[in-house]
């Protein structure tokens, strides 16, 4: 099915016909057209257009007005304040437009793709080998998989990219005491849970450790393992695949935990890109993007400068001959840049390594690797702080692990379905339990900026009232059940009727889906999307309140439509929530 033209570009269309009746010159002017709460909507474009014409605003706008046809669309438009128009859609207008989304066979709600959809790679979700993925590494995953979410809904073709740590001098300590103790990981990948697999690897991560801090001559063979490593030493190789793949095991366990699609082939860490390091840094310095400066390879930057005054250069290759992260970051820009063809890349990181990306990205344009047709893009976030308002932490002080999070988000959103429960099974509370904790956990982060630091409050995020995920979840349970009881009466668009204020308002707002979508995508602002389901949950709740459904029983045409409203609301919380990654059960 074809998408649906949403009333306010309807209506910015003839706004545009009217400016240019008025005054040809207006061609291409923007009508400036936004919700409002004096009417449907207010256009206030006419006091830039009157102000560049030298012209009385309010007589422009009145002239304009003289050139608006009314009728189904626009009922009524009048001229306020110094120039502004205040339109009112006709009552047909929003049933009718409603009724062909709610038309659309393909589940879009009418919502089209965007005009011109590119290529972009998308690095997040970034969790270390050997090392167990705590609350810091919630935030990427979260809002990465949301964007992508986003992103492919408009038609971007998207490739993902997992960047996860699996190369450096601590796999030398961890090989080489593997190798001198080999039964310390002597079961087959696969053969235990994720979970069980982290935990081993985190006790052979210590004790190598305590090892390689103890004993010299073992520091000294843990070094030249490094060496055997990045030389390709076969036997090396198959060691430290064999950390990558229990490692790989937990991510998986964690991911479909919070509800995430993980494929392995977008697993691409650092060690993916090895084999491009020395062709990386010979091009920066035979382009003089890079000059050595004290047997490193360095990029130096005029505003970046340390307390002395000097400028702190980004080090591409140490002077050991080692290379930096910097190499690999830039590396992988040139993969995904001209083998994958892409022209964003978007990097879901830590506020805290901005300055390490600014500096990369730059470095990236002087190669013109990176230009006005391919850029890159950091989506900064911010950190997950505890009640206190301080980082969050365990009461030892240590960094909480992620899977204790999400299980203690689990009990206690089952804890609240079972509270609520009427008919469902001990296996049904269960489900529902972790599709509500984790619903919770993911929808406290994407209801912030990224770039802000948020409380972590499970109290809050697990609570029935006020903007959670749960309140959305039960709000389209709640649609769902409207609709079992509803018995013979199914819904049905009716055009004809006039409509109740709430029915009107919860219309509208339905009408701005696409637009939301749209803007949440560009924009990268899962946030604006979590605003926009809060409100319609809110707003239907209104409707629900003020406008009978059910009991007492309407007129049967009334009941069909407002049963319709219904229904379009439940498909658009459900559509919406889906691209937050957010499940929402039938029952709760």
């Amino acid at each position: 099915m074809a998408s649906v033209t949403s009333l306010s570009d309807s209506v910015q269309q003839h706004l545009a016909s009217a400016l240019v009746a008025t005054r040809p010159e207006a061609a291409g002017a923007d009508p400036l057209l936004r919700r409002s709460d004096r009417a449907d909507y207010q256009a206030n474009g006419i006091l830039a257009l009157a102000k560049k014409a030298k012209a009385n605003p309010r007589e422009l706008a009145t002239e304009v007005v003289s050139h608006i046809v009314t009728g189904d669309l626009i009922k009524d438009v009048e001229v306020s304040g110094p120039g502004f128009l205040n339109i009112t859609i006709g009552d047909r207008a929003i049933t009718g437009n409603l009724a062909a989304r709610y038309a659309d066979d393909t589940g879009r709600l009418g919502v089209p793709h965007a005009e011109h959809p590119g290529t972009t790679v998308i690095d997040y979700a970034q969790p270390n080998v050997a090392k167990e993925m705590h609350v810091g590494h919630l935030r990427s995953a979260v809002i990465g998989d949301s964007v992508v979410q986003l992103l492919e809904f408009t038609g971007e073709s998207v490739v993902r990219r997992h960047h996860i740590g699996d190369w450096g001098t601590q796999f030398g300590m961890l090989i080489q005491y593997l190798d001198e103790h080999p039964h310390e990981l002597d079961h087959e990948a696969g053969e235990v849970s994720g979970e069980e697999a982290m935990s081993n690897l985190d006790r052979l991560y210590k004790a190598a450790r305590r090892h390689f801090d103890s004993d010299e001559e073992f520091k000294t063979r843990a070094r030249r393992r490094v060496v055997d490593l990045q030389a390709g030493d076969p036997k090396t190789l198959a060691a430290w695949q064999k950390f990558v793949d229990e490692s790989k095991i937990y991510f998986f366990s964690v991911f479909e935990k919070l509800d995430m699609e993980i494929r392995d082939p977008d697993i691409v860490g650092e060690s993916g890109y090895n084999d491009m390091l020395a062709e990386t840094c010979r091009l920066l310095e035979e382009s003089g993007v890079a000059v050595r400066s004290e047997g490193a390879l360095c990029v130096f930057f005029e505003d970046v400068k340390g307390p002395d005054g000097k400028q702190v250069p980004l080090i591409v290759q140490k002077s050991d001959g080692g290379y930096g992260y910097a190499a690999t970051d830039l590396s992988a820009i040139r993969d995904r840049v001209f083998n994958l063809k892409a022209d964003t890349l978007l990097y879901v990181v830590d506020a805290r390594q901005s300055l390490h990306f600014k500096m990369v990205f730059e470095t990236a344009r002087r190669a013109g690797w990176l230009n006005d047709d391919v850029t890159a893009q950091q989506l900064a976030f911010g950190t997950v702080l505890g009640k206190d308002g301080k980082p969050f932490k365990t009461r030892e002080g240590e960094t909480v692990r992620l899977v204790d999070l999400l299980d203690e988000a689990i009990d206690r959103a089952s804890a609240v379905v079972r509270e609520k429960a009427q008919d469902l099974s001990e296996q049904e509370i269960a489900e529902r339990g972790t599709q509500v904790g984790i619903g919770a956990v993911k929808y406290a982060d994407l209801s912030t900026s990224a770039n802000r630091d948020y409380k972590f409050d499970l109290d809050q995020m697990v609570s029935l009232n006020g903007d959670t995920s749960v309140y959305l979840q039960y709000a389209y349970a709640r649609i769902q059940s409207i609709l079992r009881k509803a018995g013979d009466v199914r819904p049905g668009a009716h055009p004809e009727l006039e409509l109740h204020e709430a029915e009107r308002a919860l219309g509208l707002h339905l009408d701005a889906f696409a637009e939301t979508v749209a803007e949440a995508a560009r924009e990268y602002a899962p946030h604006k999307l979590t605003a926009y389901l809060y409100q319609l949950a809110s707003l239907f709740t209104s409707f629900y309140d003020k406008c009978p459904v059910i009991k007492p029983a309407p007129p049967r045409d009334v009941a069909e439509n407002r049963l319709f409203l219904s229904d379009v609301t439940a498909r658009t919380l459900h559509q919406g929530m889906a691209l937050l990654g957010i499940r929402t059960p039938e029952r709760l």
